[in-house]
């Protein structure tokens, strides 16, 4: 099952190559990148504006060109 991230990136015909490699040009670690990219934030429970992970989303949702509440899950 694809996370919000791969459908935002098959919608721009985006590998996980790629978004890694623009994940990492906005200073996210690799590892991080690809745990975004597998959807493991999904089950977060508690973003709030001082919390790497939400930091991290925005760069996500920056490198989709995408809001990042499309990247919440409802």
């Amino acid at each position: 099952m694809k996370g919000r991230v791969q459908e935002l990136a098959e919608r721009i015909n985006m590998s996980s190559d790629e978004f890694v490699g623009e994940m990492r040009k906005r200073g996210c670690s690799e590892p991080t990148a690809l745990k975004i990219w597998n959807g493991e934030y999904e089950s977060f429970v508690d973003y709030n504006d001082n919390n790497v992970q939400l930091s991290n989303l925005r760069k996500a949702a920056e490198v989709l060109s995408a809001k990042t509440g499309m990247l919440i899950p409802q």
